[in-house]
């Protein structure tokens, strides 16, 4: 991918990258939607530049190192068809900045929504004191639910010790050492009788017919993170059983399980999963509280 001599701006380089990724027919969905905005992040990201960069600053003209550098890695985001989240190492979840790598998924999940709104109207706010986020990966989900919720513990836990040491990190870079921990466990298993006023999970749950026909972009993605078994719910079915014993009275699980929405309440049609809507879009996030998951134990079990 040669670089046309007459490409001279950062704008010049956005606009001529987002051309060069839309005629490769990339795939967009891991933090960004579209070829302009991947393009921005890897061109500023190479300027050491923050994203939302003023637009008077859009015209100045790059060295002819940043040029190189520049297009040296828009070539790689072709090339490889790696995610640019992988490429910077950055995320943004909840408004927050968060280091990833090929260990975790790049978060994106429309639960970030949610923990901006503080989880109301589910709960109330000030009354929480103690979040689980179950399969954490980066921590993104139960960091930005700390920042967000200033008087609540939170634990992340997840199997994968390799995306526990990419959320320990997180949890040093916003200061959190004292209220957030990374817990090594299998589901609720290392947990013990320790029980929380939300559990809030973005699980793997990607059925294996989606999981082969993915864009080529995923497979940079752990599998781990993905892979839900034949019907995507393998996870998601161990957490219904057990949720309810790390729960409070008043309290909720929240769980995105994305696609197999229509696969859980076919599997279960006696269970009243609450939908949540989300203004900025996204969908297959469900809600039970702790005396529904109680009501429905039975149809649970294996």
């Amino acid at each position: 991918m040669d670089r046309p001599q007459e490409l001279l701006t950062i704008r010049d380089f956005i606009r001529w990258g987002a051309s060069r990724f839309n005629a490769a027919g990339l795939w967009f969905g891991h933090g960004t939607s579209n070829a302009l905005d991947e393009a921005a992040q890897l061109v500023l990201h190479v300027l050491c530049l923050q994203p939302r960069l003023p637009d008077v600053y859009l015209d100045s003209r790059l060295t002819t190192m940043e040029r190189d550098e520049v297009v040296a890695l828009l070539r790689r985001r072709i090339e490889e068809r790696i995610p640019a989240a992988y490429l910077t190492h950055r995320a943004w979840f909840a408004g927050l900045e968060f280091y990833v790598n090929d260990d975790v998924l790049v978060p994106r999940s429309p639960i970030a929504e949610l923990i901006e709104a503080r989880f109301e109207p589910w709960v109330d706010p000030e009354g929480v004191t103690s979040i689980l986020d179950l399969c954490t990966g980066s921590g993104c989900i139960g960091i930005a639910a700390a920042i967000h919720l200033p008087g609540a513990m939170v634990d992340l836990a997840d199997i994968s010790e390799a995306a526990l040491a990419v959320a320990q990190e997180n949890i040093e870079h916003h200061g959190l050492e004292q209220r957030v921990r990374p817990i090594h466990s299998d589901l609720f298993e290392a947990l013990g009788d320790q029980r929380y006023d939300i559990i809030v999970s973005n699980p793997p749950y990607v059925s294996v017919v989606e999981l082969a026909a993915l864009p080529r972009e995923y497979a940079w993605e752990p599998r781990l993170g993905l892979d839900g078994g034949v019907s995507g719910l393998d996870f998601v079915q161990r957490i219904l059983r057990d949720a309810r014993q790390h729960l409070n009275p008043e309290g909720v699980l929240i769980v995105e399980v994305g696609s197999s929405a229509a696969a859980l309440e076919e599997a279960f049609p006696g269970v009243p999963f609450l939908w949540l809507c989300f203004e900025r879009g996204g969908e297959g996030v469900f809600l039970l509280t702790a005396r529904q998951l109680q009501d429905c134990e039975d149809l649970f079990r294996d």
